[in-house]
């Protein structure tokens, strides 16, 4: 009953038409100024001409981003080297086979550049 009542009441038979609110001089004036500025300085931009720039900033994306990747591969590489080594102590062949894993995961994610070099050539 509840929510009939609700849907009558804000369902769309109560909905009200919009319309546009009429602008005045002062209005269509500022309006006018805003939108030729903004094409002013869409249009009036100026373009900048760098031959070796972009070739340099994707090198140094590159290279930052191998060494982030080279920084997650050493701290696996630590995390297998410590888990072999609890394992070890500890008797656990399920956890050495996770530590080997982890510590060849490491390595090879942490010379992921190098690879990728002798690969392309």
């Amino acid at each position: 009953m509840k929510f009939y009542n609700m849907r009558k009441k804000y369902g769309r038979q109560n909905q009200k038409k919009t319309a546009p609110q009429p602008m005045n001089s002062r209005q269509r004036k500022t309006f006018s100024a805003y939108a030729a500025l903004v094409f002013a300085l869409c249009m009036g931009s100026v373009t900048v001409d760098a031959a070796a720039a972009p070739l340099a900033v994707v090198n140094n994306l590159s290279n930052f981003i191998f060494s982030l990747i080279r920084a997650i591969g050493m701290i696996l590489l630590g995390f297998g080297v410590v888990q072999v080594g609890l394992s070890l102590k500890s008797h656990d062949p399920s956890q050495r086979a996770n530590g080997f894993l982890t510590l060849a995961g490491g390595i090879i994610i942490t010379f992921a550049k190098e690879i990728l070099d002798m690969i392309v050539g």
